[in-house]
C-alpha cells in the first residue's frame, strides 16, 4: 500500500513504496483539496506586501497531485476540490436575489472580509485558479469541483440579522456579527462549467446541472467504476432531484458526494451560524436535510466529503438500507506557520497567524488487497513535503487553533486514520467487472 513519506530513507524504514513507482495492485489514491481561498487571495502575495506568494502553495498542491497521478506512474486516480477556490466577490448582490427582495445591510465587522474586488478576482485570483487546474488537466487527471460560498459572485450581510454596534459585545455569534448570504455563480460557471476547458468533451465528466454548478464524474480504479457527485453549497430541492436522477442512471456504482458545507469540526451536521444558507432562505437544504432527503435514501452513497468549517471532522452513520456512510470534513485554511517562517507578523486583530493553508491536503488511499477494503486517510503538506505523522511540530503548530479540546495524540489521529469499509463488498461486489 502506498504511504506518503518524508524521504527515501523513511520510505525504506517503513517498507512503503515511493509514489513514483506506481500503485500496488489493489490500491489507489483519491486526492482531496480543501479550501484554497487564502492561497489565491490577492492580498496574500508579495506584490501586496505579504511575506510570501501564498499562490505558490496552491500550485505546489496541484503539481504534487499531477506528479503522483496514475498517468505519471503514481497512484492518484481522481482529485476533488472541496470549494472556496478563490477568495473575493465580483458584485454586491446578484440580480436574482435582488429581484426576489433580498437586502444587504452595512456590517463594519465583516466589511474587510466580504467586499467585491472584480479587478483583482479577474486579474489574479481566477487566472491563478485556472493555472492550477490546468496542471491537473494536462496530466489527464479526472477531477470534480464544488462551489463554496467565496466562489459565489456576491456575498453580503443579510437584512434581519443586524450586527452589534458595541465592540465589547463582539463574539463569533449571529447576535454580534449577523448573518451572511451569497448568490450568483456566473464566474464559477465560466471557469468550471460544463463547457469549460476542463470538462467539455471529457468522457469522465458524465452529467451536469445548472450549467455545471452541480456535476457528476466517473473514475475507474481496481476493477470498479466510482461515481462522484459535486453539489453546490446547501443545494435546493431541484438539485437533489437531479442528483437522484444521476444515481438512478448509474445505479449500483459506489458513490462519493462532495458539497462545501456539511460537517462541522465537532463532527456534527450543522452550519456555521453566521453563514447558514438555510437560515436566510429556507429553500436551501442544510446538512441534516441533505442527509434526510438524498444521502440516506440512496444505498450506493458510501462517502460524503466537505470543507468550509476550519479543522477536521468524521461521522459514520448507517443509511436507510443499513449501509455505512463515511462523512469526512477537512479545511486547513487557518494554518499560517509558513507565513511565520517567512517573517509575516501575527494578525493584530486576532492574535493568530495569518491563515494561508501551509500546503496541507488529504490523500485517501483505498486498499482492496485485504479481506475487506479500507481507506487510509493521510494529511500531507506539499509545502513542507511531509506527512502529518512525521512532523514533530504538527500538533504544536495547529491543534490550539483547530481542536483545543483534543490531546496532541487525538489531534494527529483526526488527520491520520484508517476507515474499514467492512460492508463494501456486500454492497458493491468484489469487482464491477471491468
Amino acid at each position: 500500500m502506498i504511504k506518503v513519506s518524508l524521504n527515501i530513507v523513511l520510505c525504506i524504514l517503513l517498507a512503503s513504496c515511493s509514489p513514483e513507482n506506481g500503485s500496488n495492485k489493489g490500491s489507489f489514491t483519491v486526492a482531496v483539496i480543501p479550501d484554497t481561498q487564502n492561497y489565491l487571495d490577492y492580498t496574500n502575495q508579495k506584490s501586496e506586501g505579504f511575506s510570501l506568494d501564498a499562490s505558490d502553495q496552491f500550485l505546489s498542491q496541484m503539481k504534487y497531485i499531477a506528479e503522483h497521478s496514475f498517468n505519471n506512474g503514481g497512484d492518484i486516480v481522481f482529485a476533488i476540490h472541496l470549494g472556496d477556490v478563490w477568495q473575493h466577490q465580483t458584485i454586491q448582490m446578484d440580480e436574482e436575489h435582488r429581484a426576489e427582495g433580498f437586502e444587504a445591510i452595512p456590517n463594519k465587522w465583516l466589511a474587510g472580509h466580504v467586499f467585491p474586488a472584480p479587478d483583482q478576482v479577474f486579474g489574479f485570483e481566477v487566472p491563478m485558479a485556472k493555472e492550477g487546474f490546468r496542471i491537473l488537466s494536462e496530466a489527464n487527471i479526472p477531477f470534480g469541483v464544488v462551489p463554496g460560498n467565496h466562489d459565489y459572485d456576491a456575498m453580503w450581510s443579510a437584512a434581519g440579522w443586524p450586527p452589534t454596534d458595541d465592540p465589547d459585545k463582539l463574539t463569533m455569534s449571529i447576535e454580534a456579527l449577523g448573518r451572511l448570504h451569497a448568490g450568483g455563480l456566473n464566474t464559477f460557471r465560466a471557469v468550471f462549467g460544463e463547457k469549460s476547458e476542463f470538462f467539455e468533451n471529457k468522457d469522465w465528466y458524465v452529467e451536469s446541472y445548472d450549467g455545471g454548478t452541480n456535476s457528476a464524474q466517473i473514475f475507474e480504479a481496481d476493477g470498479y467504476q466510482f461515481l462522484h457527485l459535486a453539489l453546490e453549497m446547501s443545494p435546493m430541492d431541484d438539485v437533489l432531484s437531479w442528483a437522484s436522477s444521476v444515481l438512478k442512471k448509474y445505479d449500483g456504482l459506489p458513490t462519493i458526494v462532495t458539497t462545501h458545507d456539511y460537517l462541522s469540526a465537532s463532527s456534527e451536521k450543522k452550519s456555521v451560524p453566521i453563514i447558514d444558507f438555510h437560515a436566510v432562505d429556507a429553500r436551501h437544504n442544510n446538512a441534516q436535510m441533505l442527509w434526510d432527503k438524498l444521502i440516506s435514501q440512496h444505498s450506493q452513497i458510501f462517502m460524503v466529503l466537505s470543507g468550509h468549517q476550519h479543522g477536521q471532522g468524521l461521522l459514520i452513520e448507517k443509511n436507510d438500507f443499513g449501509g455505512k456512510v463515511y462523512q469526512i470534513m477537512a479545511d486547513y485554511q487557518d494554518r499560517g506557520q509558513s507565513g511565520i517562517d517567512a517573517g509575516q507578523p501575527i494578525d493584530r486583530n486576532t492574535g493568530r497567524p495569518v491563515g494561508i493553508g501551509d500546503g496541507w491536503m488529504r490523500l485517501m488511499t483505498f486498499d482492496f488487497s485485504g479481506r475487506s477494503p479500507s481507506v487510509e486517510v493521510s494529511t500531507y503538506s506539499s509545502h513542507y513535503l511531509v506527512d502529518a505523522n512525521y512532523l514533530d511540530n504538527y500538533a504544536a503548530w495547529y491543534r490550539g487553533l483547530e481542536q483545543p479540546n483534543m490531546t496532541d495524540d487525538e489531534f494527529l489521529k483526526a488527520d491520520s486514520f484508517t476507515l474499514e469499509l467492512d460492508d463494501f463488498y456486500s454492497r458493491f461486489g468484489s469487482s464491477s467487472g471491468l
